[in-house]
């Protein structure tokens, strides 16, 4: 076989694949290894500042008031969306969805804290088909 023909084959069996993934259902760009979107930085703070988080920790006071999560999403193909769960003792207290668009997207969610919900307290950042991408812990103390 001479050049020509196997480069046109091989141009030929990449066409035929790429094809085949555009038009294979419930297959996304970023599906593919390398390419999959991802938590950057995530912190729990009480203020965002210029579009970043200001007093970020892991144990807020009963009293804090306000809380914000605080999200950079990285590898983002197309627009999409995540959402922030927030969860007190394992219930759910809030679901915030949130667009983010590529290559790369801050963003942030926030929860009023009553006095009384002291205890351990979890935020997961999930993907738009609701895989979490990353949890983040935090307690409020008397």
């Amino acid at each position: 076989m001479n050049k020509t023909g196997g480069c046109m084959r091989r141009r030929y069996l990449f066409c035929l694949l790429a094809a085949m993934m555009i038009s294979a259902p419930g297959l996304k760009a970023q599906d593919g290894p390398g390419n999959l979107m991802e938590v950057a930085r995530a912190a729990i703070c009480t203020e965002i500042v210029n579009r970043n988080p200001v007093n970020t920790g892991v144990r807020f006071p009963a009293t804090v008031g306000k809380l914000y999560c605080f999200s950079r999403i990285s590898n983002i193909e197309a627009a999409t969306r995540v959402q922030h769960v927030w969860y007190f003792s394992n219930t759910e207290r809030a679901r915030v969805d949130l667009a983010v668009n590529p290559p790369s997207w801050r963003t942030y969610s926030s929860k009023r804290i009553i006095p009384g919900e002291i205890g351990r307290w979890r935020i997961d950042i999930l993907d738009s088909d609701g895989n979490v991408l990353k949890t983040l812990g935090f307690d409020i103390v008397p």
